[in-house]
Parts: C-alpha cells; structure tokens; sequence
C-alpha cells in the first residue's frame, strides 16, 4: 500500500462558532490550525473562507491571504474547496482556483445537502474541470452519491478530465449515500484502475471510514468541517486530535504516513 495521506478539512462553510468554540474563522486562525494539523500528520489541507463577520465566502482576496500564511507555517498539497455554501453562484464558487492551489474540490452532480439542494448541474461541472485544467489545478473529484462516479468517468472521455483520477468519497451527509463499508466498497470498486481515493465521513462515522480507508488502501479526510466531536459529547479541541487519532491507528495496522513531498508524488502533482 502506498503511505497514508491523511486530508485536515479545518472549517467548512456551515459550522459556527455557536457549535464549536474551537473553529478557526480568520486567515491567521484557518492558518494556525493548518499547522497543527500538519504538525499531527496531515499532508493535504482543504480550505474554505470565511470573511470578517465569520460567514462562509469564496473571495479570491480572501483566500489570498490564507494560502499564504498557510504556506509561511507548513508546506502542505493545498486544495480548495469550489463547493463554498449552499446557494452561492458559479462565479463565486469557482474564484480560489484562478490562484492556482495544488488542487481543489469537483463535485460532479447535484445532490440533496440536508433540508438544501447542492445543485451541480453538468454545464456547471463542465465549466469548472475546464477552469481547473485552465490554471493547472488537479481536481479532486468529490461524490455524494455513485451517479458522480459515472459523471467523472463521462468527463474524463470528453477530455475534460487527465488520469489518474483522484477521487473523495464524502459519505454520511444527509440525503446523499450513507457512511458505510459496503458503500465504500461500492465507490471503490466502481472507479479507474490507478486511480486514487480518499473518504470523508459525516459526523460519527469520520473515524469508522477513516479506518476503513486505513485498512483498504486508500486515503482519509478527517476535520472540524465533517465532525466536531471527537468522542460521544466531546467537542473536539480543534483538527489535530482528529489528525493524531487517525495517524495512531494507521500505525497500529502497520501504514506509514505520507509528508507532503510523498502525498504529492502519489497525487501526481509533481
């Protein structure tokens, strides 16, 4: 198996600090919180902003100004997250990746998100792979749902796309495909041979998927914008114990962890 590379996603667009004290909100704490969790093992680091009243924002300026203090800290894969929030445009969504990051977030079809609609329509979808491709930016293909595992795979016949692929399988979010191992297994098995993969699980089941990731091969996300529990009621103290945990884990089943420089040469981003 190749070393583990483990994703820090440090804030998220939908968290406040009413639901943890520990979320990061300014370019300087986001950045702090970078590395830290570099510090306790992460080689990837996936960004959203959040703007001076603490509301999620895709403002390339923004955005700016944390990538570099980020990489004044550590020197990890950047990726940012061309999501944002619910109800943001296009053009909005797609401003981090005219700054050239290491790579950024490609979600390949709509899905329920909760009580909202995360709408991914296939124009939409075209138009950032080509943004990406534009600025040299990778894409990491994010799927809520198996539909988007096909749309990549259309993608990458239109040319849109370059293997390998790098695939996230976000599983547990409300209305998309629940967290489980057989779900998982599902994901896997459906995409490229010689691509690679990553699991972020929602809530509770972040560790269960990290594991399993562990155990299977692939890679894992983990961070305060999927959970900000680290155990039944406990809030966790920022991204590094959820980092930390994952890394004491991979050790006990004998993988190593991938620094920067390796995540980057199994990524393909050298």
């Amino acid at each position: 198996m190749d070393e583990l590379i483990i994703t820090a996603a440090v804030v998220g667009a939908e968290l406040t600090r009413e639901d943890t004290p520990y979320l990061p909100l300014t370019p300087g704490e986001i950045a702090e919180e970078a590395r830290r969790a570099c510090e306790a093992g992460a080689s990837v680091i996936h960004l959203h902003a959040r703007d001076a009243r603490g509301s999620p924002t895709q403002d390339v300026e923004v955005y700016r100004e944390i990538i570099r203090l980020v990489r004044e800290r550590c020197g990890p894969v950047i990726q940012v997250s061309t999501g944002g929030a619910v109800g943001m445009s296009a053009e909005e969504r797609l401003q981090p990746v005219r700054l050239g990051p290491d790579m950024a977030s490609l979600t390949t079809g709509t899905v329920n998100f909760g009580d909202d609609i995360f709408s991914n329509p296939m124009g939409l979808v075209r138009t950032f792979a080509r943004a990406m491709k534009e600025h040299g930016v990778k894409p990491e293909i994010e799927v809520f749902d198996s539909g988007m595992v096909a749309n990549a795979l259309r993608l990458e016949r239109e040319g849109l796309l370059t293997p390998p692929l790098h695939f996230d399988f976000v599983l547990g979010v409300p209305g998309a495909l629940p967290a489980g191992v057989k779900n998982l297994l599902h994901l896997v098995e459906s995409i490229p041979a010689g691509s690679t993969w990553s699991v972020a699980g929602i809530g509770k089941s972040q560790l269960s998927m990290a594991t399993a990731a562990v155990i299977l091969g692939g890679h894992a996300r983990v961070g305060l914008e999927d959970n900000i529990f680290y155990a039944r009621g406990e809030l966790s103290r920022g991204n590094a114990p959820l980092v930390e945990r994952v890394v004491r884990i991979a050790r006990e089943l004998g993988r190593d962890i991938a620094e920067p420089a390796r995540a980057r040469a199994i990524l393909g981003l050298l």
